[in-house]
């Protein structure tokens, strides 16, 4: 079964960065478009940022351009989220997962940014 292992989470002050990380196993991880979510609490998961499967093309959502970079080590089957100038709205529980989801859900990674 695919594996999705997300890391790199901790607790930031506002303005600070986290660099996230997502292992994949049990997928020929070079196929697919990949994705970051997030889930605040209360709210639904939302999509932030996918990139396509050669890595060349990244979209992100509107309230975090220009502060998140989206990345990827197909060789390693590793995905990365660079996450700068936080703000107290991007605390959340972060996931992996391809685009759109089909995999199965790993356990997240959670940021969380002091004002």
């Amino acid at each position: 079964q695919v594996q999705l292992v997300e890391s790199g989470g901790g607790l930031v002050q506002y303005g600070g960065s986290l660099r996230l990380s997502c292992a994949a196993s049990r997928i020929i991880f070079s196929r697919y478009r990949m994705g970051w979510y997030r889930q605040a609490p209360g709210n639904p998961r939302e999509l932030v940022a996918t990139i396509s499967s050669g890595g060349t093309e990244t979209h992100y959502v509107e309230s975090v351009k220009g502060r998140f970079t989206i990345s990827r080590d197909n060789a390693k089957n590793t995905m990365y989220l660079q996450m700068n100038s936080l703000k107290a709205e991007d605390t959340a529980v972060y996931y992996c997962n391809a685009d759109p989801s089909w995999a199965p859900w790993g356990q997240g990674t959670q940021g969380t940014v002091s004002s």
